[in-house]
């Protein structure tokens, strides 16, 4: 009663569900699992959630017993040889049907898969390899390893860091905009050169934070981004046959807010598609007199972060020195727990103001109790 001989489960965190579970039975029920598990709405939340995917896993081996369980990495071996995670769901039954779990024949799952008339060689070809995982899971797995050796990256230097930032803030207002960045973080260089002989990390710091700020996602920047010619291109490979892109969207001048007062997203048909291409040709106005969209309370608030910040670098530079080297560098990276759109990012930013005081007010007084901050832990 109410148990299940078999489940397959696409992402351990949901078959590691309460529900889930109640339906395990040790010596009867077997589970074949994907091993990949999607970050669930806590990552968007939480900075420092981490996928518990692992520990899924182990609740479930404790439910039905180790050899009740038998996973693989789905998802990996569908992008590598499908070209899309979306082949996971048919890999899986793949995988099951090959491990003796599902009675019936494989001719009957290749004929539904058949009568779907949807990707249907794809959909066979994930199907067997899901078989040959569960048959030779190493040799697939095997398969997922790089074909060369891969070069080391080196570690980024402040001038790699500015030029690619300098080349998109280019893109996402004009070469004047982006050279008042460039102008900035070389003056911060320059102060830094001086007062701690062989140090970059404050520049680097004011380099990755001056830029999250500068390039703040407005309507201007998401209509850039969705009319790119390289993300359209995406689209097209991705998809075929009569296909429509909609876009969830939460315009502050049109967009509808929850009991909290918080914007609600609403779905957009392919139509709006023309007016980013639109909106992004007016990129121009952005701040300015003409800017429409820059009335709202949070793009003031974005804009006046910026000068907020910047003056805050020139007080630190005016005093910098060795002895608070670390210091300047806990509030240089203040703007980097600024995370999130809407009500989330008012949220944080709120956070946030409440260390930069704390540490400003201790910078200013040398005398004043050091505060613990999220920030000055990272430096």
């Amino acid at each position: 009663m109410a148990a299940a001989d078999l489940i397959i489960g696409c992402d351990p965190i949901v078959s590691a569900g309460k529900e889930t579970v109640l339906r395990m039975r040790e010596g009867s029920t077997h589970v074949a699992l994907n091993s990949h598990s999607t970050p669930t709405a806590a990552f968007v939340k939480d900075r420092n959630w981490q996928n518990p995917a692992e520990a899924c896993a182990a609740d479930i081996a404790k439910t039905v017993g180790a050899q009740g369980l038998s996973a693989f990495d789905a998802d990996a071996v569908s992008v590598k040889m499908l070209g899309d995670s979306i082949y996971t769901n048919p890999m899986m039954l793949g995988y099951a049907w090959q491990k003796g779990w599902i009675p019936l024949q494989r001719a009957s799952l290749l004929r539904a898969i058949e009568l779907n008339e949807v990707q249907v060689d794809n959909n066979k070809a994930a199907f067997e390899w899901g078989r040959r995982a569960a048959h030779d899971a190493a040799s697939v797995m095997s398969l997922l390893a790089p074909a060369q050796v891969i070069e080391f990256k080196p570690r980024e230097t402040l001038d790699s860091i500015v030029q690619r930032r300098v080349e998109f803030l280019t893109g996402y207002q004009d070469a004047a905009y982006a050279k008042a960045y460039e102008d900035f973080v070389r003056r911060v260089q320059q102060a830094e050169a001086g007062a701690a002989a062989g140090k970059t990390a404050l520049s680097e710091a004011v380099a990755r934070n001056l830029f999250k700020l500068m390039s703040y996602k407005d309507e201007y920047e998401v209509a850039r981004l969705h009319t790119d010619a390289a993300f359209l291109k995406r689209i097209t490979d991705l998809f075929e046959g009569d296909y429509k892109v909609h876009y969830h969207l939460a315009p502050p001048l049109l967009a509808k807010r929850n009991a909290k007062g918080e914007l609600v997203k609403s779905k957009y048909g392919p139509v709006m598609l023309t007016a980013f291409k639109l909106m992004a040709k007016l990129k121009g106005l952005r701040g300015t007199a003409l800017d429409i969209f820059g009335r709202t309370e949070e793009r003031r608030t974005e804009r006046a972060l910026i000068g907020e910040y910047r003056a805050t670098v020139e007080e630190l530079l005016k005093s910098l020195g060795a002895a608070n080297h670390a210091q300047a560098l806990a509030i240089a990276n203040l703007p980097d727990g600024i995370r999130g759109f809407g009500h989330v990012k008012e949220r944080n930013l709120k956070a946030v103001r409440l260390q930069w005081d704390a540490l400003m007010a201790a910078w200013r007084d040398p005398s004043a109790p050091v505060v613990s901050s999220a920030a000055s832990k990272a430096a």
